[in-house]
């Protein structure tokens, strides 16, 4: 960077005390508004911004790119998914790209717990009779869940998400099953007493509830197919916390509908913000609106990665979150 501010172009608002250092550091373009950036403001905003810091809302592809000016070398994303970013056409431009890894982790695995909970004791639905003034009262048969403690939990995707969300799940009595692209470290295996699947389709047909870990690549791209979600007990429980690319959702959808599996829990969709009517229409799933890392110390943390990365990139050093390849 040949400037002693290089100029910084931010698409959504961030928590103040990020934006306030982010004023100190650079010559920054906040926005004001939490409404995501149009794609047309972003691609005038990369001709002229050395740092771009998008979120999950923006789609950094090569139309965007391929008209960023020179100058622009960082794409600083703010948060850990990158599958919104075209990496091949950044790595032909000599563009770099940052991330938030870790910081995430615990906010998420919490939140799937918390969905894995609500799915099979039916936490929002019973919520939602006492608040519309339906419940009579306690009865022997009402509200019927189904315990967790005992089941099998599979997780796809055994990152740090997947192991975190395992060490919670072994303290609520699930035994953990995984599949994921390689196996993990032995001694990993051990602590979570976990239980490695090479074929996901094997794994499926045998644990009660499914936990999607995985990023969103063209690999993971409706992983979880039709023909495997057909793969899943009747009872089975499904929960994403990850992307909503990753399962097919209107065949999901179908199958929640038909009763043949017993129900999902899912916080991110696959064309969102928009959700299919029939989900919402169904008891047997918990909605959630993409908000697994939704926390005050979590969001902050972000922030502060980004100023990390940002700030040692125009130092002349390599940031310590630069995204090198794909893959769970």
């Amino acid at each position: 960077m040949v400037q002693s501010k290089p100029r910084v172009v931010v698409t959504r608002k961030l928590p103040d005390p990020i934006e306030t250092r982010m004023m100190e550091l650079f010559d920054v373009q906040l926005n004001l508004t939490d409404e995501p950036m149009p794609k047309a403001e972003i691609v005038e905003a990369v001709k002229t911004a050395d740092v771009l810091v998008p979120t999950v809302t923006d789609r950094i592809d090569a139309a965007v790119l391929s008209q960023a000016g020179e100058q622009l070398r960082l794409v600083a994303n703010y948060g850990t998914g990158i599958d919104h970013i075209d990496l091949a056409t950044a790595r032909q431009r000599g563009i770099t790209v940052t991330n938030t890894p870790d910081v995430l982790t615990e906010d998420t695995a919490d939140m799937t717990m918390g969905l894995i909970l609500a799915v099979s004791r039916r936490l929002t639905e019973g919520e939602r009779k006492l608040r519309s003034g339906e419940w009579s009262g306690w009865s022997p048969t009402g509200m019927l869940g189904h315990r967790i403690y005992g089941k099998r939990l599979g997780i796809v995707g055994m990152g740090r998400i997947g192991q975190a969300l395992a060490r919670r799940a072994r303290g609520f009595g699930l035994s953990i099953h995984y599949h994921n692209r390689h196996q993990v470290h032995a001694e990993v295996e051990e602590e979570l007493e976990a239980t490695f699947w090479e074929s996901l389709d094997q794994m499926l047909a045998r644990v009660d509830v499914v936990s999607v870990n995985c990023p969103h690549t063209p690999a993971t791209y409706h992983l979880l197919s039709a023909r495997r979600l057909k793969l899943l007990q009747p009872h089975a429980v499904i929960v994403n916390t990850s992307r909503g690319e990753v399962i097919d959702e209107n065949a999901l959808t179908r199958m929640l509908v038909g009763g043949e599996i017993g129900g999902a829990g899912l916080d991110v969709f696959e064309h969102e913000p928009a959700v299919n009517p029939k989900l919402l229409a169904l008891d047997n799933v918990v909605l959630l609106p993409h908000m697994g890392s939704a926390t005050f110390e979590g969001r902050n943390d972000m922030g502060e990665k980004v100023l990390i990365n940002i700030k040692t990139f125009i130092d002349g050093h390599n940031p310590p979150d630069r995204v090198l390849g794909e893959g769970f």
